[in-house]
């Protein structure tokens, strides 16, 4: 399994709403960290659009990566027709083989059948192009819906990216969440956490840790997920609690993905 890192591993380096740092990091300032340290994988998602780029971007961007020895995963959100096939489009120019898609977006939380007839429709779209779609486990369907899903399409060309917290904002724990999607992931998030009480003990805190500091069984994760044959690649996540300040934020974002990446070295690489 190759192991990379993502957009979603620098998140507050990239800026969220309301904290942008004065020199964001770019997707080309993301593939020098990859090669850096050694990877050959980036997925870059949702947070740092690649759809939005014109076509002259992209390829440059590929041919940036390529130089530096690192394969791109794309990924988008929001599962419309429309939006799909312009990621799908970018993906393609980027070389990727998978495209990790979140389902829902602003004002767009379609039903199961709806979102089972446009993967239907688009199916062939991906498999002229030899790219999978990956559906990642997001806060608003849980694992059994997420299955009809994959079942109903019944496609080599689509599975899952499973997320090791996201399914969390439904209620479900992970252990329920992998047992039921494991045997549809060709696409893995790792994204170490940890729950406790809050001060005033009235309700539970989940927050992210460093991988391997956490509650998250990775060693397991990988072991199960590696059995199916089917996910090719493990990408870091990390949701990094703030600091007092953007700059403090960041210098604390960097310090846990390379524990995180000197860990999962470790446990990956091995398998």
């Amino acid at each position: 399994m190759n192991l990379g890192l993502s957009t979603f591993t620098y998140t507050w380096a990239i800026g969220v709403p309301g904290s942008v740092p004065e020199y964001p990091l770019s997707a080309m300032g993301l593939i020098d960290k990859v090669s850096g340290c050694g990877l050959e994988l980036v997925q870059i998602a949702d947070n740092l659009p690649a759809e939005k780029l014109y076509e002259c971007e992209l390829l440059e961007l590929r041919q940036y990566a390529d130089e530096k020895g690192v394969s791109i995963e794309m990924g988008g959100r929001g599962i419309t027709p429309e939006h799909t096939m312009s990621c799908l489009n970018s993906a393609e120019k980027l070389g990727s083989d998978i495209l990790r898609m979140v389902i829902d977006m602003q004002d767009f939380e379609p039903d199961l059948q709806t979102i089972i007839s446009i993967v239907r429709e688009m199916e062939p779209e991906f498999k002229s192009r030899n790219i999978r779609l990956a559906i990642e486990n997001h806060d608003r369907l849980k694992a059994k819906e997420f299955e009809k899903i994959i079942l109903g399409v019944n496609s080599d060309f689509v599975g899952i990216c499973l997320d090791s917290v996201n399914s969390m904002g439904a209620g479900e724990g992970f252990e329920t969440v992998s047992e039921i999607l494991i045997p549809y992931t060709i696409n893995l998030h790792i994204k170490d956490f940890t729950i406790f009480r809050a001060a005033h003990k009235m309700g539970l805190v989940i927050e992210g840790r460093p991988a391997g500091k956490g509650m998250l069984n990775i060693p397991a994760l990988i072991d199960r997920v590696s059995e199916t044959g089917k996910c090719k690649s493990a990408i870091l996540e990390l949701w990094t609690p703030p600091e007092s300040t953007i700059d403090l934020t960041i210098s604390k974002e960097e310090k846990w993905a390379q524990e995180s990446i000197n860990y999962l070295r470790q446990v990956i690489w091995k398998n």
